[in-house]
């Protein structure tokens, strides 16, 4: 086993954070990198549960798609200057190696957050621009806006994940690009060659609505540099269409397809299907990716799960559970597509929230329910239990957020709580519900996978996955 570095990048002095003792030598053609964003175990299981019960059974006997995985781990998420991390930080860590401040993306500690001239000497390469530098294919897909921090995190630099466009920038960061505009003018490689999500406003002028306030139409100035190898789709239609008509062919059709379905973040799933909406799915969009990048030689693949992470910071654990459904549906249909002999992957989350389950509830309670309990004869009593002020509650609730005001107002006993915009009761008192400190899960299978066990630091996901792609040894 080998501790030596290969550093097959121009700034592959910024490219570790240290060389890990690994196992196996096994190599990946191809990583597709699946970030539940928020996904705790609690959110697993719930999920989990959840979607049993969907099916008919009593819930906590179900698997999601990918526990299926043989390999699994647990991840340390902590920022390095924060206990409880944020999306930026984790997912710098995961995709660059370096775990990093909060609030910042593919920069190092050494930046001071929101001062633009510390960016230049901090900026680490992500392994998307790795992947470009090295000739792969590469493909980012999410839900959230294509700026927001996970996604942001594969392909710009910037010490505030808040300079989504340029009218963010203060005046003083003359010298730093805002990240709609470093997506479009990415350099490494041929480019990017899928990236789906939402979030067009940063991307548009405020002539035409937009948020920008330099007068650019960056998919216009996308398209306009490289018109016959550049395709901008809107719609799941289009889509469709731009993936069935490129494959391998040059000329006329897109090479590389540019794909933004919605304003800001794309519509929660249950939204999505419920107004019938023109936006992909996330496993469309999955699949989609996976086609367009199949025939390259080797690939990398970000799908991001964005918006579990909302639901949980609105307290609302039905529309949580749903996307996390609807994310395990992709890695699902991953795993029906390629081969793992061949392909590396990993699902994981960049942090946890707040969700916790509780109560003494029989077997398959609803999950979304009521707590109901067995009596001294094991077996239920078909009546929720009752808390010290004689009300009922939920096997579901969160240690902090918005159901603490909700729940001092309702009457428990009629309250509705399998509806979808429920928000399930908390015992502090917040705006917004947090993020949690707690170890997130990772799962994981193909070439490389054996070297996701025990528990590890965040960073070094980044590490297996670059050692399964020959980038270090």
């Amino acid at each position: 086993m080998s501790h030596t570095c290969v550093l097959s990048f121009v700034a592959a002095a910024l490219l570790m954070s240290g060389c890990t003792t690994v196992t196996t030598d096994d190599r990946a053609r191809n990583v597709i990198l699946f970030v539940g964003d928020g996904m705790s175990l609690a959110t697993v299981t719930a999920s989990r549960i959840l979607e049993g019960q969907q099916r008919g059974g009593q819930g906590e006997e179900h698997l999601l798609a990918f526990e299926t995985l043989p390999y699994t781990a647990l991840a340390k998420v902590y920022n390095t200057n924060q206990q409880v991390p944020d999306s930026a930080g984790t997912a710098t860590a995961i995709l660059s190696g370096h775990k990093t401040l909060a609030g910042v993306v593919g920069v190092d500690s050494r930046v001071t957050r929101g001062d633009c001239n510390t960016e230049f000497a901090a900026r680490v390469p992500s392994i998307v621009q790795i992947a470009e530098e090295n000739g792969m294919a590469t493909g980012i897909v999410s839900t959230a806006r294509i700026t927001h921090a996970t996604p942001a995190a594969a392909y710009a630099h910037s010490v505030e994940r808040g300079w989504e466009n340029d009218a963010t920038l203060p005046d003083t960061a003359t010298s730093c690009h805002d990240i709609a505009r470093q997506l479009i003018e990415f350099s490494h490689g041929d480019g990017i060659d899928i990236v789906l999500g939402g979030g067009g406003l940063q991307f548009l002028p405020d002539s035409r609505g937009g948020k920008r306030t330099d007068g650019r139409h960056l998919f216009d100035d996308w398209q306009a540099s490289d018109p016959d190898n550049h395709m901008f789709v809107y719609n799941r239609a289009m889509l469709a269409t731009a993936v069935s008509t490129v494959g391998n062919k040059v000329g006329r059709h897109a090479r590389q397809i540019l794909g933004v379905f919605a304003p800001s973040h794309m519509s929660y799933e249950v939204d999505r299907v419920r107004n019938q909406t023109d936006e992909p799915s996330l496993t469309a969009m999955t699949l989609a990716a996976i086609e367009h990048l199949s025939p390259k030689e080797g690939y990398f693949l970000l799908v991001e799960g964005g918006r579990i992470d909302h639901a949980h910071h609105g307290g609302n654990a039905a529309r949580a559970l749903t996307e996390t459904i609807e994310f395990s549906n992709a890695v699902r249909a991953a795993l029906e597509t390629v081969s793992l002999d061949d392909t590396l992957i990993i699902v994981t989350a960049d942090h946890g929230h707040t969700l916790t389950i509780g109560g003494y509830a029989t077997r398959g309670n609803p999950i979304l329910g009521k707590v109901i309990e067995n009596g001294p004869d094991g077996r239920s009593t078909r009546k929720p239990a009752l808390d010290i002020n004689g009300q009922p509650y939920t096997s579901l609730s969160y240690a902090n957020g918005p159901g603490y005001l909700a729940s001092q107002k309702e009457v428990m006993a009629t309250a509705d709580t399998s509806d979808v915009n429920y928000q399930q009761q908390a015992t502090v008192g917040l705006y917004s519900e947090t993020h949690s400190g707690t170890d997130v899960p990772v799962y994981a299978g193909g070439p490389g996978s054996d070297n996701v066990r025990g528990v590890l630091e965040q960073n070094k996901l980044f590490d297996i996955m670059a050692r399964a792609l020959g980038f270090i040894r």
